[in-house]
């Protein structure tokens, strides 16, 4: 039986009402409970078996002298004009992978949309989403370095093969939700197939292509902060020197400069969906 919201009802054979479950029997749903807190006391156990006292302390006394040390930052003018060299280069970095991930993404989004794509393409998109999102970004930096070498453009490489990944997944299933009336009146009327897109797909899904575009570019910052230090270029290769060399100061500068960057992409980027959605 069916609520008015659309949850299923469970009815005894005595009309007495029940909560839907997932589990066949009371033992089973128990057994998969009992497991589960069993799996998660293990995994505590395991992980945290070589961890002790003195060892935490000794933790959070270092982790406070390296705070201090990083307290005031290095604020000198050739340090400054350092950080904004690599930073304007992690911004450059962040806008052409946007651009150059959402371009490969649109074709691969259209083709893992169930209700435009035939069932061969739709598979294919699919499993080419799947892949890109299987791998992690610093595994994805590591072997861009290791095929193009320390720079930029292994961070490009890099983090346009992650957008894809989230980029198509996302706008595919904004192009699954469409009003496919729309598209049927364009259909009956006699345009092309690509005259149906472009009249029928395009305008219910604008908004939200600016919206994703904008939400991965913001996504894009913080990346390009991060594989530098695998060499892939941008501010974390300078963050990475600073702390080989035990210039904990100079890396407190750094350290405030990524904040202060990735909160003004974050409030351009909410600006932006509010604008367009």
């Amino acid at each position: 039986m069916a609520t008015q919201d659309g949850a299923s009802e469970v009815t005894t054979g005595n009309g007495d009402w029940q909560r839907p479950t997932a589990f066949r029997s009371q033992r089973l749903k128990w057994g998969v409970y009992g497991g589960a807190t069993l799996f998660v006391l293990w995994s505590i156990v395991s992980l945290l078996s070589g961890v002790t006292l003195p060892r935490v302390l000794i933790g959070v006394q270092n982790g406070v002298l390296l705070v201090e040390s990083m307290v005031p930052p290095d604020t000198s003018s050739a340090n400054l004009e350092r950080v904004s060299r690599y930073m304007v280069e992690t911004i450059a970095m962040a806008f052409v992978a946007t651009f150059t991930g959402v371009l490969i993404s649109v074709p691969v989004a259209v083709g893992a949309a169930e209700n435009l794509a035939p069932k061969p393409l739709y598979y294919l998109n699919r499993g080419i989403i799947s892949i890109t999102r299987s791998i992690d970004e610093l595994i994805i930096a590591i072997i861009a370095v290791k095929a193009v070498g320390v720079g930029p453009l292994a961070g490009i490489i890099a983090i346009s093969y992650l957008t894809i990944g989230f980029f198509s997944k996302l706008f595919a299933e904004d192009i699954e939700d469409i009003d496919m009336g729309a598209k049927s009146a364009i259909e009956a009327s006699g345009a092309s197939r690509f005259q149906t897109f472009v009249y029928a797909v395009i305008p219910q899904v604008a908004p939200r292509f600016i919206g994703l575009t904008v939400y991965r570019w913001d996504i894009n910052i913080r990346s390009s902060t991060i594989i530098g230090i695998v060499g892939a270029g941008g501010i974390g290769t300078l963050l990475m020197r600073s702390f080989d060399r035990y210039e904990y100061d100079f890396a407190g500068t750094i350290l405030v400069a990524i904040i202060v960057v990735v909160l003004a992409g974050e409030l351009f980027s909410a600006y932006v969906r509010r604008r367009v959605q």
